[in-house]
């Protein structure tokens, strides 16, 4: 960065300086490992559970029938039980070569179960005219990242101590036509007292624990 100073004049760098330590430290957080409940690295194409990291309100994460009431595709929804697992997952990179799953990289989560329809597990975000409160379903595409599988990528963040899942792709840019929509992953009650996933101002807060 070339900064001239004449005599007597106030210089700003500080802004320049914040917004490069903030694309350092984005690229470090991308470097950044997850870890598991046993403080190991999260691995890619190993089963684990997702669980709420407070303890009361809820156990891990399954399948369930959808908002509509129908089999198929089945959603993400949270266990009614605190002491249930829920069932186990998987992660998959965006980058085919990662063994680890790591901070901010787009990922494909899939539950490692048979189910009734035809559709895969690989989880997708729902389509729907509205931010707040959208679903995550199944029947999405695993790999191929690009715009025609860019509602099928979710992300791992930092939330204080713990792990927050969030939507929030990457796999296709601005200069290819893509609007990126980001959000925290919470828990939406239904009026039959489903614990949906969806987009939510309140993240839930997770731990992943090896199956």
């Amino acid at each position: 960065m070339n900064l001239i100073c004449s005599k007597g004049e106030q210089c700003y760098c500080f802004l320049s300086f914040f917004l490069l330590c903030q694309q350092i430290h984005c690229l470090v957080l991308h470097k950044t490992p997850c870890f598991d409940s046993s403080g190991e690295k999260l691995q890619t194409g190993v089963d684990y559970y997702i669980l709420q990291a407070v303890s009361g309100s809820g156990g891990g994460l399954t399948l369930g029938r959808n908002s509509n009431g129908s089999n198929c595709p089945l959603d993400v929804v949270q266990e009614q039980s605190n002491g249930s697992n829920g069932l186990p997952l998987m992660f998959s990179s965006v980058n085919p070569n990662e063994g680890v799953v790591r901070l901010l990289t787009d990922q494909n989560v899939k539950f490692s179960a048979a189910t009734i329809c035809v559709q895969s597990t690989v989880w997708k975000l729902a389509p729907s005219d509205v931010l707040e409160g959208r679903f995550v379903t199944t029947g999405g595409v695993e790999g191929n990242p690009g715009r025609a599988t860019l509602s099928n990528w979710f992300r791992i963040e930092k939330y204080d101590d713990d792990y927050k899942m969030m939507f929030c792709a990457h796999v296709c840019g601005v200069n290819e036509g893509c609007k990126v929509l980001c959000g925290d992953l919470g828990i939406f009650v239904d009026n039959d007292g489903t614990r949906r996933l969806a987009l939510s101002e309140q993240p839930l807060k997770v731990v992943f624990n090896k199956a």
